[in-house]
């Protein structure tokens, strides 16, 4: 059975947690199809860097190590990662939803004629039955992603071209160590022989990154509003209440649109996706692309003036009324029972 592949971004010597997700996806998948899972990662002094990606259980790692390859730069990353895999000729290639991976896929799968399916929440295998040629396919990937605004969860599947290539969005796989002392073949790719000089043509002359003040991934409470809490001035409640439970502010497509929270706080399909210990969703109806963000969370309170809204299915505890008067009665409450 051919391998499953995962492309590793790698910044200042430490392997992207994206990266360590898909190992985790893409050795689950590896696991069911009864193959190796493979890694290919790009960049400069790489020498401890399989001690990052062995432990997902990683049975092979694909090594180009070169000082031109850090930082990324799409034309030798593309015709490294091409010329690897049309050589080992996997089954499954799996890519983060970053924009390293949203440049990197695409030119890869033109150059091997191959599909793509973005922005993927779930992956998984199974089989499929073409009626036009009366044939059933075995073990394909299930690509998984919100579709049509994200009302529906489309299943694209792809069983005439290959290898099967997805990006997948960061945080919808949970990270999980197979084994810390999981042995990987080491395989150290040539450099010079594939990438031309004239894949160097674009030089970086300037690199700036700036780090985000807002770490939504990593908070073990989120206080998210959506565009039921009314107005911008309504979300100072969410973030009095997230203040006094130690946690972060977020928020839902439609409260970003409408002005209510800035883009970086917004959770979902086209956010971020999110796992707290708590996640109290205020004036959130609940669509799919949001939900797609924080179904995982281990406890979930919803507060809305509608009953029948999607988000209360999915809740733990769901309390019916207007967030401006339900939210100051649990700070109230909260610094009553807290003395």
């Amino acid at each position: 059975m051919k391998s499953v592949f995962v492309y590793c971004e790698v910044e200042d010597k430490k392997v992207a947690d994206i990266s360590q997700e898909l190992l985790s996806a893409g050795k689950r998948l590896a696991e069911k199809l009864g193959c190796p899972l493979e890694a290919l990662i790009f960049g400069n002094e790489l020498s401890d860097n399989s001690k990052q990606i062995a432990p997902f259980g990683v049975d092979r790692i694909h090594v180009a190590d070169d000082k031109r390859l850090e930082p990324y730069s799409t034309l030798p990353h593309a015709a490294i990662a091409a010329e690897i895999l049309k050589k080992e000729d996997p089954q499954i290639v799996l890519f983060g939803a970053t924009p390293i991976g949203r440049d990197l896929a695409p030119r890869i799968a033109s150059v091997l004629n191959c599909g793509l399916t973005a922005d993927c929440t779930i992956l998984d295998i199974g089989d499929h039955f073409v009626k036009k040629e009366k044939k059933e396919y075995k073990n394909l990937l299930y690509a998984i992603r919100p579709a049509f605004g994200g009302s529906i969860m489309a299943n694209i599947i792809n069983w005439d071209m290959h290898p099967q290539m997805a990006t997948v969005r960061e945080g919808v796989m949970k990270k999980e160590i197979f084994d810390k002392n999981y042995q990987a073949e080491v395989i150290f790719i040539d450099v010079d022989k594939i990438v031309k000089k004239e894949d160097f043509v674009v030089k970086i002359i300037e690199r700036h990154i700036e780090e985000s003040d807002v770490n939504l991934k990593e908070a073990p409470i989120i206080v998210a509003g959506g565009y039921g809490v009314g107005s911008k001035d309504n979300f100072k409640y969410l973030e009095q209440l997230s203040d006094l439970l130690g946690g972060e502010v977020g928020g839902s497509r439609a409260a970003v649109d409408a002005g209510f929270i800035d883009h970086n706080r917004q959770i979902g399909q086209t956010g971020v996706t999110v796992r707290p210990k708590l996640y109290i969703a205020a004036g959130i109806s609940g669509a799919i692309q949001h939900t797609a963000g924080m179904q995982d969370a281990s406890l979930i309170i919803s507060i809305n003036n509608d009953p029948d809204a999607p988000m209360n299915k999915i809740a733990d505890y769901y309390i019916e009324g207007d967030v401006k008067d339900v939210v100051p009665k649990m700070i109230k409450y909260y610094k009553k029972n807290a003395k």
